[in-house]
């Protein structure tokens, strides 16, 4: 009797680039919002290309910015912890090709699939990390400092060696969201920073490894 071929392997790498079975891409514009707070959390997004910004707006209508997400990030995962809503709003910073998976298709991979779940964990690890190093950030550290940090971070200074151009256009209010301060502090240390030589301006925003210096700096 002859056997069963073996099936292919699994690929997270196959299944976050293709479509079926609850998974949907979608190209979106810079300003594109995926979804709003309080909308219903029924899926997890997976950045195929572009950058995606997290806000949350208190009840007094103030807004912070609490992620700043790239290439082959996960966003939305609350829907699998039983988050009934969206406790963030989602907007496309520059222009993005989102894949959007069904909550029931992902718990479904996550399940049958190690390799995925070693992926997302993966993920899950760093996301909190992140989140750790944020609040030393914001409880410890000066606001030149936390802006400094961020910058570094957004240019991905550290994953590829040199810091890269920061395409998206980032205004100065979302800097100073970010970084729990005002825009007018931003703009001082923005100015410092490039009569320094730690950033350059020129159709888009360059970051120089010595920036790292002010982070460092006691």
């Amino acid at each position: 009797m002859a056997r069963k071929a073996k099936s292919a392997s699994f690929d997270p790498d196959v299944f976050l680039a293709s479509v079926n079975h609850g998974r949907s891409a979608s190209e979106v514009r810079a300003g594109h919002v995926i979804f709003t707070q309080g909308d219903p959390a029924d899926a997890v997004f997976y950045i195929l290309r572009g950058q995606i910004k997290l806000a949350v707006t208190s009840g007094q209508g103030r807004e912070a910015v609490v992620g700043l997400l790239g290439d082959r990030d996960f966003f939305g995962e609350g829907c699998l912890i039983a988050q009934p809503v969206r406790l963030a709003t989602a907007i496309a910073m520059t222009a993005a090709s989102v894949l959007r998976i069904e909550k029931t298709e992902m718990i479904r991979v996550l399940h049958a699939e190690p390799a995925f779940a070693e992926v997302f964990t993966a993920h899950l690890l760093t996301r909190n990390s992140r989140i750790e190093a944020d609040l030393v950030d914001h409880l410890f550290n000066s606001s030149e400092k936390r802006l400094a940090r961020a910058l570094l971070l957004l240019a991905n200074f550290g994953k590829e060696g040199k810091p890269e151009p920061i395409t998206a256009r980032i205004s100065q209010e979302t800097l100073a969201e970010m970084i729990g301060t005002t825009r007018p502090r931003v703009s001082y240390f923005m100015n410092k920073f490039r009569k320094l030589g730690f950033i350059d301006y020129n159709g888009e925003l360059k970051v120089n490894s010595a920036l790292l210096s002010v982070v460092l700096r006691d």
